[in-house]
């Protein structure tokens, strides 16, 4: 999104909400799977074995933080590290410009967007001046 240094995902198996933002405005985008979660709750035999990640949903989520200048990544289980370890294994230098990648629950969109801002401004005190 032009204008958007920064961008932050919050993603699980179900879907990714991607934003990218500045101080005052964002742009939030929603990627969905192309299959059906399945729900091992209900009657399916747990047999200890992960399901693979979505290399098509992790490429998807990748092209839409692919312009960002510092990303965050955010999610409740494995999905983010899974697409943490993904943009480092095949995107590298999307990989370059990610700064955390922290565990979250389910924040509402205005939550996420307030936690990625302090995030980032933490981060670039951190930068040096230029």
């Amino acid at each position: 999104m032009p204008g958007h240094y920064h961008a932050v995902v919050w993603i699980d198996q179900s879907r990714a909400r991607v934003f990218h933002f500045t101080v005052d405005e964002a742009d939030r985008k929603t990627i969905r799977p192309d299959h059906s979660v399945r729900d091992v709750s209900h009657g399916e035999k747990r047999t200890g074995h992960r399901v693979p990640e979505d290399r098509e949903f992790l490429e998807r989520v990748a092209e839409a933080i692919s312009g960002a200048g510092a990303i965050l990544i955010e999610g409740p289980a494995q999905e983010k590290d899974e697409l943490a370890k993904f943009l480092a294994q095949k995107h590298p230098a999307i990989w370059t410009h990610v700064e955390g990648v922290e565990s979250a629950g389910h924040p509402t969109d205005g939550e996420l967007l307030d936690h990625a801002r302090r995030f980032v401004e933490a981060a670039d005190r951190m930068r040096p001046q230029t």
